[in-house]
This record gives C-alpha cells, structure tokens and sequence, in this order.
C-alpha cells in the first residue's frame, strides 16, 4: 500500500497518545454513569481510538493496487498472410496453427470486448470490422488467405483506421507524406486502455510502410501494439513457384515496435505456444491492475467505527463516552 500524502501518517501518533491520556486520567467511577466492570467498558473507547487510528490512515489518501474490470475494449487482430505463413515448421502449418489460437482467443474474451481483423501481405485489409458477433470473427478468420510479400507496416496502419475509422488514417497518405503525420496531440504511450492492436508475423518487411514509423502513429494515440514473432526466429524453408525459399522474421523490429508504443513482445514456435501467448494476452485485457486511491474505504470504516463506540456507550452507560 502506497500514500499520497505520507506526511499525514504523523496524525496517526495522536490516536495511542489519546488513549494514554484516557486512561491514565480517566475517573474509575463516573457520577451519573451507571457502575460496570468487565469488558463493556473498554469497548466504546477502543473502538473510538481505532476510529481516530484509521481516520488518519485516510488523511494520507491510501492508495492499493487493485485488480479491475477493463472497460469496453477494442482490440484488433493483425495477421500475417504472407506466403511464408504456409511453412511447416509449425503443424499442418503456420497459417492453421495461427487460426485455431485466433479462435481460441476470441472465444476467450467477455461479450462486450469488440474485436476486428486485420490480414497484411503485401497490402493490408480489414477483414472483419470491429465488432462483438463472435460468429463472424471466427468466420473471418477461416476466410484468411495467402498472398505475397510482407506489409508489416501496412497491418498496423490498417488496424489503426479500424480502431480511428473517423480520423482519415490511411496507407497512400502516410506514404505520400513520407512520415508518420498525425492530427492528434501524442498522448504517453500505452495509455489508451481501450483499444490495442495484437500483431503476428513470421517474416520481414519486404514492402509498404516503415514498421516504426507506422507504429509511431499508434504510440501517439496510446495505443499498445503487442508484436508476436511466430515460427523459427532462425527461418525455415517454403516452397514458393517450385523453388525453396528460407524465410525468416526480423525479431529486433518486432520488438522496437512493441516498445515503442509501451506493450510487449512475444516469440512462439508453435501453435501451443502462441496459444499460451493468447491466453496471457486475453487476461491482460479483461482484467487490469491499477493503482487506486481507497480513501473512501478507510473513511467509511472509521465513520462505522465511531458510530458503533458512540452507540454502544449511549445503550450502554447512557452517554457518549
């Protein structure tokens, strides 16, 4: 537990050097107050002390960190479709493989997280616009399709204008302009907690848009583009027009692009392990940990608590302590 104001901790002395003061002063016997002995008598002034103990604790502004319920959340699954999505490193396939865990992790997450998809090869497309019909997202990811080349930062542009569909992001612009324009003021990165891009790729920019410069754009908005390199790190051959290319992902920008918009990467060689990964992933979005001022809690308890010891005193003894 943390403080706000740890100076008013100091508040908390005076509640033991009061009851010292009580006791110490205090009649043994009280005219007008009808004579008790046992325990009743000490219960009203312990609970007025630890009343006054709790109360300065709520002075400080308490602060805990608390696990949460997100709040409605966007999210949008960025899939690699390039060729080299059909090696068979990973069993049946890369692309298989990547579809069962997409799934599976859209079945995971609460009915009213909103979830689009996004495909890249060598363009990027929107393949199902946000939305909480699981049917059609898993209809959508069956629909996936394999083509050439490798657009990593078409996918995060493309997945931007799903989340932003208002803010005129599009791929030709940014390319026109050569650098990641924005008409938003850049907020901290990571801070949007409704929306966040999940990417997964087994190869290398080969066409399209800077990765960095496009996730530059997410970084601006907030939002968390968690980066999944999927498959050997080291490459694996895939046949392509009847000859055997050795494909590989380019690990370092995968990670530079989960850093700099403030998420995280991740490095799976197999279907279980991106499914693992999904799973992490889908219980950072549903529940979140924050830290949160419980200075209403600590008020409330003493409130209670000098409520009870005046109660108990009037019922008992006829007066307020």
């Amino acid at each position: 537990m943390n403080f706000l104001w740890p100076e008013a901790l100091w508040l908390a002395l005076a509640a033991p050097a009061l009851a010292i003061i009580y006791y110490s002063r205090r009649p043994k016997t009280i005219p007008g107050m009808p004579r008790m002995s046992g325990w009743r008598k000490h219960v009203p002034p312990v609970l007025f002390f630890s009343a006054l103990a709790i109360a300065a604790l709520a002075a400080a502004r308490p602060t805990a960190l608390i696990t949460l319920p997100s709040q409605q959340r966007t999210i949008i699954l960025t899939i690699d479709v390039s060729l080299s999505m059909r090696a068979g490193d990973v069993l049946p396939s890369r692309l298989a493989a990547a579809q069962t865990a997409a799934k599976d992790f859209i079945r995971e997450q609460p009915g009213d997280a909103r979830i689009g998809i996004v495909s890249f090869a060598g363009t990027a497309v929107v393949v199902q616009q946000p939305t909480k019909d699981r049917d059609e997202l898993i209809a959508a990811i069956d629909r996936l399709q394999l083509d050439r080349h490798t657009a990593i930062g078409s996918g995060i542009i493309v997945s931007l204008a799903a989340l932003y569909p208002n803010d005129g992001i599009d791929v030709e612009s940014f390319g026109k302009r050569g650098a990641p324009a924005s008409n938003v003021k850049p907020v901290p990165p990571g801070s949007n907690t409704n929306a966040a891009i999940i990417l997964l790729t087994d190869g290398r920019r080969t066409i399209g848009p800077d990765p960095l410069q496009a996730a530059r754009l997410a970084s601006d908005r907030g939002v968390r583009v968690y980066t999944v390199g999927f498959g050997n790190a080291n490459g694996a051959p895939v046949q392509v027009e009847g000859y055997s290319i050795y494909m590989m992902f380019d690990e370092e920008t995968l990670k530079a692009i989960a850093a700099l918009t403030g998420a995280e990467y991740f490095h799976a060689t197999s279907g279980a392990e991106l499914k693992k990964i999904y799973d992490s992933l889908s219980s950072k979005f549903v529940m979140q940990r924050e830290q949160t001022e419980v200075t209403a809690f600590f008020a409330a308890a003493a409130a209670a608590l000098l409520i009870a010891a005046a109660g108990l005193s009037l019922a008992w003894f006829g007066r307020i302590l």
